[in-house]
């Protein structure tokens, strides 16, 4: 009986260790399927890679920040950051009625004017002496899956047939809430250039791109568009990654110089020396566009903490300032309305004009 009850145990035992096993051997398969789909996009390759191993800012195994910086910076685990975000209370964090958000005729605004229209977050549309630049247009979903990270009600009224043919296409970094696979793929035929970081190309190429559209920048290199038009990518304090490989592109922030004026494009970045050097070298700077929002004591290193935000305005010293990364996703734990707060005091703090405007609102930049 006893010898029974023994090999009873090892077989249901064994028999349990399969069918782990096997649900692990399903999941794993799911998994590489799922990230296998055209809008993780590729890391780059080839001579797109040979460019990156050149670069002072890539370690020989991956792209870094020009001081230290961890991701995570807390006293939690990842697994119980993750826990919180997926299923964390967010009842101050996401308005619980739709925002007002107003719908313009993008196509019909003049193009003797230099305008900006933000559509919430990160994406926004410049108008510049005519030319037309589109940052980090997500206008679809902010996550690989439509139910995580979603848009905050009324926010997605604006969609790629809405646009005017862009001239200039720019991506600060290849992350979901900044690069929308969907938007950009649809808008292909109407763009004429892609400025972007090292090695975001790779996935455009992936996508479809033709590589002659592509313009890739390391970090203080500039390029002349010309018709008085050039851009500089300059440094962020950040991290990239769209699947499991973390930090084979580059982020960065970007001088764009038309024939009229500078406007900086921040894009994602924490407080770091970099802000001074960018005042330093361009003095110029009319409009500076930084990040406000998703930031928290877990990840303060990647994201500007509230308390630098006018510190940052100060150094980079510009006529000017809107902020954005807010307003349109929960990617932290601060109430939706608090980036409008911090953006109020940190133009007390610096002295210098900061542009509120409503999502949708033509904001005319004479």
């Amino acid at each position: 009986m006893g010898t029974m009850r023994l090999r009873f145990a090892k077989n249901k035992k064994l028999m349990i260790t399969a069918i782990i096993l096997s649900v692990l051997f399903i999941l794993g398969d799911v998994g590489v399927l799922f990230l296998s789909q055209a809008s993780f996009g590729h890391i780059p390759q080839g001579k797109r890679l040979e460019r990156i191993k050149q670069s002072p800012n890539y370690d020989g195994k991956q792209f870094v920040n020009e001081v230290e910086t961890v991701t995570m910076t807390g006293d939690r685990s990842v697994f119980a950051v993750w826990k919180d975000f997926l299923f964390g209370d967010k009842s101050q964090t996401v308005p619980d009625t739709a925002l007002n958000v107003i719908k313009t005729d993008l196509k019909l605004l003049p193009q003797d004017r230099d305008w900006i229209v933000w559509f919430g977050h990160s994406s926004y549309l410049l108008n510049l002496s005519g030319k037309k630049v589109l940052v980090d247009p997500v206008f679809y979903q902010g996550s690989p899956v439509s139910f995580v990270n979603k848009m905050f009600k009324g926010t997605d009224i604006y969609k790629p047939a809405d646009m005017p043919d862009i001239d200039y296409l720019v991506i600060t970094h290849d992350h979901w809430d900044h690069l929308d696979y969907r938007v950009v793929t649809e808008l292909e035929p109407r763009v004429k250039r892609v400025v972007t970081g090292l090695g975001v190309g790779e996935h455009f190429e992936y996508w479809k791109y033709p590589v002659e559209k592509l313009t890739e920048l390391d970090w203080w290199e500039s390029v002349d568009l010309g018709e008085g038009f050039y851009v500089t990518a300059t440094p962020a304090r950040h991290f990239s990654g769209r699947d499991l490989h973390q930090n084979k592109t580059l982020w960065a922030s970007f001088a764009f110089k038309s024939p009229k004026r500078t406007i900086w494009i921040g894009g994602d970045s924490g407080y770091g020396p970099h802000f001074e050097k960018i005042g330093k070298k361009f003095t110029d700077i009319d409009l500076a566009i930084l990040e406000n929002g998703q930031y928290n004591k877990d990840w303060s290193l990647i994201h500007t903490m509230p308390e630098y935000l006018g510190k940052e305005m100060v150094e980079l010293g510009a006529n000017r300032y809107m902020t954005v990364h807010h307003s349109k996703f929960c990617l932290s734990k601060h109430s939706y309305t608090e980036p409008l707060e911090n953006a109020k005091r940190a133009a007390q703090e610096s002295g210098k004009p900061v542009l509120m405007p409503q999502m949708g609102e033509v904001v005319y930049l004479e």
